[in-house]
C-alpha cells in the first residue's frame, strides 16, 4: 500500500499533473492526493466532499468515469471500505452510477436517465405519433418535414416571461448566483432564490416557478424538496475572478488561516487556495466550529473563509487583519450548455400551448 501523503503533498495533489496520460489518471491522482491527514476530518467524509465538489465545480463532468475502488483505495492508502462506503453513498444520492463490467461514472444528479434523454424520448414519441397521423390523413412524409422545416426556420414564438427559483446554501451568496444567472435571462424572466436548510425546515416552495436551479451536488437532494413536475438544474461553478486576483496578491510571506464550513469540503479550501496563491507557504486549516478558532484566526496574517462564514470570521479575527471570501460564481459555459437550451425547451413548449389554446 502507498506511503499516505502529507499534508504539504495534498496541497499539490489537487493540481493538475501534466505528466499523467490520462483524464482518469488525472483525477486518481488529484483525489488521493487531496487527502489530508493534518485535517480533523474523517477521510472518507473529505472524499466524499472532493467528488461532490468536483461535480459542483464542474471538473468530474457527467459521464466522466471516476477511478475504481481498488485503484482509489490503494493511491491514497485508504481502506477499500472507505471508498466503496463513498462511491455508494454518492450512488443512492444520484450523483454516481455504476455500470456492470464498465466500472462508475459521474451520474446526471438524480439517476441514470437524465432531463434530455427523457425529453427526447418523449419527443421522438411525439414525432412517431405525428407521422402516423398523417399517414392516416393521407399526407406524405415528406410533407409533414416540410411543415416540421418551416417551423423550425420561424424561430422560438414568443411566449409569457418565465419564473425561475434559485435553491442555494445560504441566502446572501445564493442571491449573488442568482444575479449572475439573471444576466443570461430574458428581460422580463425572474429569478428568486431559498436555501436547502429552509426547504427542509419545512419553508414553502416559492410559486409559481417554471425551473428550479441549484448546486450540481445538491441536485438530488433539492428534486425531493420541490414540488413534482418542476425541473431541477444543477449547475457547476468556478472560482471568482476577484477571488483569483485578491489570493494571487497576498505577501508571499503572509500567514494564512482559511476558516471552512461544511466538514466534507474542508479538504478542498487548502487545495483551492493553493492554486492561486501557490508562492504562499503558511497555510492552515479549520472548521468554524473548531473550538480554537478565536486563538487560531489571532495568529493569521489573512484570513480565507467560506461563503457564510463572513459573520463569525469578521467578528473574532483582529481588525488589523486581512479577510476575505473564497467566493464562486455559476460557471457561464455550464449556464450557456447547460441551463440556456433547458429554457428555450420550455419557452417553445409554453409558446406551442399557448398556441393551441388559441
Amino acid at each position: 500500500m502507498p506511503k499516505p501523503q502529507s499534508s504539504s503533498d495534498a496541497s499539490e495533489g489537487i493540481r493538475y499533473n501534466e505528466t499523467e496520460q490520462t483524464p482518469e489518471e488525472r483525477i486518481l491522482a488529484n483525489l488521493a492526493g487531496a487527502l489530508d491527514r493534518s485535517l480533523p476530518v474523517p477521510l472518507g467524509i473529505q472524499l466524499r466532499g472532493l467528488i461532490e465538489f468536483g461535480i459542483a465545480l464542474g471538473e468530474l463532468p457527467t459521464g466522466q468515469r471516476l477511478p475504481s475502488v481498488r485503484e482509489l483505495a490503494e493511491r491514497a492508502g485508504v481502506a477499500h471500505m472507505t471508498v466503496a462506503t463513498v462511491y455508494r453513498e454518492l450512488r443512492e444520492a444520484g450523483l454516481l452510477e455504476a455500470k456492470p463490467g464498465a466500472g462508475t461514472y459521474v451520474g446526471d444528479g438524480h439517476n441514470s436517465d437524465g432531463l434530455r434523454s427523457r425529453a427526447v424520448r418523449k419527443l421522438q414519441r411525439r414525432i412517431e405519433a405525428l407521422f402516423n397521423e398523417a399517414e392516416q390523413l393521407g399526407l406524405a412524409p415528406s410533407v409533414v418535414s416540410s411543415l416540421v422545416n418551416a417551423r423550425a426556420a420561424r424561430g422560438p414564438t414568443p411566449s409569457r416571461p418565465l419564473r425561475l427559483v434559485m435553491v442555494g446554501n445560504f441566502v446572501e451568496t445564493t442571491q449573488q448566483y442568482a444575479n449572475r444567472i439573471q444576466d443570461y435571462l430574458g428581460p422580463d424572466d425572474t429569478i428568486v432564490v431559498t436555501t436547502v436548510d429552509s426547504l427542509h425546515a419545512g419553508e414553502t416552495f416559492p410559486l409559481p416557478c417554471d425551473i428550479c436551479v441549484t448546486l450540481a451536488h445538491r441536485r438530488g437532494e433539492v428534486e425531493h424538496l420541490v414540488p413534482s413536475g418542476i425541473p431541477v438544474v444543477g449547475m457547476s461553478f468556478i472560482p471568482a475572478e476577484e477571488t483569483r486576483a485578491q489570493l494571487a496578491m497576498i505577501d508571499p510571506m503572509a500567514r494564512i488561516g482559511i476558516v471552512s464550513i461544511f466538514p466534507e469540503f474542508t479538504a478542498l479550501m487548502k487545495p483551492g487556495v493553493l492554486r492561486f496563491a501557490p508562492h504562499v507557504s503558511d497555510v492552515d486549516v479549520r472548521l468554524i466550529t473548531a473550538p480554537d478558532l478565536k486563538a487560531f484566526l489571532s495568529e493569521v496574517d489573512v484570513a480565507v473563509y467560506a461563503s457564510g462564514a463572513e459573520a463569525t470570521v469578521r467578528k473574532l479575527l483582529p481588525p488589523d487583519r486581512q479577510a476575505m471570501e473564497f467566493r464562486y460564481v455559476p460557471d457561464p459555459h455550464a449556464i450557456r450548455a447547460t441551463l440556456l437550451p433547458i429554457i428555450e425547451r420550455l419557452r417553445s413548449s409554453i409558446a406551442s400551448q399557448e398556441e393551441e389554446a388559441s
